[in-house]
């Protein structure tokens, strides 16, 4: 059975945590990526997903001035690479997320979205007919 760490995206795509609400969305969109990680200094220290861009322009925030610190997820929900899909999946299911960091031994190493899950469940339903 194949692990997250296989699974996942290991390009991590970031930001400082200055970066504007409409900048990220921006960069997300050019990249065709659901999701940021954000960062204060070294460290993440949380995530900008469609999921909060959506919430921040709903509640009427002004994407072009707020830095995505003040809106982002926090903090980042993650999965140890060497876990399951399927761990993966609940925990997502649980959590109401689309989005986890994958770790090696606490550090980030990718990211898995429900997309790489729903394509990798996919190919395990075909296989099995």
């Amino acid at each position: 059975m194949a692990t997250v760490g296989q699974l996942m995206t290991r390009d991590i795509s970031a930001v400082p945590g200055e970066t504007t609400v409409q900048e990220a969305a921006a960069r997300m969109h050019a990249s065709h990526i659901g999701s940021l990680l954000v960062k204060t200094g070294e460290a993440f220290s949380g995530i900008i997903t469609e999921t909060d861009i959506v919430r921040a322009v709903a509640e009427r925030i002004d994407v072009a001035g707020t830095a995505v610190s003040q809106v982002m997820s926090k903090p980042i929900v993650s999965v140890e690479n060497e876990l399951s899909p399927h761990y993966a999946r609940d925990l997502m299911a649980d959590r109401r997320i689309r989005h986890l960091a994958v770790t090696d031994a606490g550090t980030v190493v990718g990211i898995i979205s429900a997309r790489d899950l729903l394509a990798y469940f996919k190919t395990v339903a075909r296989e099995a007919v």
